[in-house]
């Protein structure tokens, strides 16, 4: 990204944020977006966050959203900003007294997940409309402010009666030493989790969705998290701790690697 380009560069329905623009995320922030790395001008499951973007539209306004066109608008601020590698937020909106959908492109620097393992804290939190992912959720914001002062890297969400649901900025796997369980609750189905169904099902080692109470999770042999950044080994949730299993790690990284990515 070149330096003269602010960090976010954002761009409403394929032109520089004015200022006017900028009033519709800050004061009529009703809306749904998704979030991907690129890379030379590529990301892996594009097809999934466009169809993830039209299917939220039409729940939320009642509208479809283009997958082409929405193509053609990352495309474009990724001209505007300059960037080849980025990471690039897609959101919809409906702003009081429009007639269409509104499309707000951000692009950051690149993100990676580092691969550091992580500590989660569980907590009572369970979000609503799960499926679909939007801007501004408080209470996974609170709890993850909650977990990081608590000394932990993520908040893991659970429903009443202590079903393990996701994390707080992530999807969560366990590993059995067989198969990859999902918990089977209400939750977003993330891009890179849905990516990693897939690939491993291709390998002959098919993910099952199982449902997963927080009693259970020290059953488990390993876990991992998983987001737009990448996937990460879970080293502890709570007091339970975790080996890391670095041929389980190793098979997940090969799997969302040969991922064909697609352009944009």
């Amino acid at each position: 990204m070149t330096t003269s380009v602010p960090d976010p560069y954002v761009e409403f329905d394929g032109s520089p944020a004015t200022e006017e623009d900028l009033r519709i995320p800050a004061f009529a922030g009703y809306g749904h977006f998704t979030a991907m790395q690129v890379r030379e001008r590529t990301v892996r499951g594009l097809t999934l966050h466009l169809d993830r973007l039209d299917s939220a539209n039409r729940e939320l306004f009642g509208a479809p959203l283009e997958g082409e066109r929405v193509r053609e608008l990352i495309g474009h601020a990724l001209d505007g900003a300059g960037a080849r590698d980025a990471s690039v937020r897609v959101h919809g909106y409906h702003p009081p007294g429009s007639t269409s959908t509104v499309t707000m492109v951000t692009v950051r620097e690149p993100a990676r997940a580092d691969g550091t393992p992580r500590s989660l804290m569980s907590v009572p939190f369970s979000r609503s409309v799960p499926h679909i992912k939007r801007p501004g959720e408080f209470g996974q914001i609170y709890y993850g402010q909650q977990a990081g002062r608590a000394g932990f890297d993520e908040a893991l969400l659970t429903s009443p009666g202590g079903m393990v649901t996701e994390g707080s900025i992530t999807n969560i796997g366990f590993w059995d030493g067989t198969s990859v369980a999902w918990p089977d609750a209400p939750a977003l189905t993330g891009i890179t989790m849905a990516l990693l169904e897939q690939g491993l099902a291709r390998t002959g080692r098919p993910s099952v969705r199982r449902g997963v109470t927080l009693e259970e999770v020290g059953a488990y042999r390993a876990a991992f998290v998983t987001n737009s950044q990448g996937i990460a080994p879970v080293h502890r949730i709570d007091d339970i701790a975790f080996a890391v299993d670095e041929d389980l790690m190793e098979l997940l990284a090969r799997v969302y690697e040969d991922t064909p990515r697609e352009p944009v």
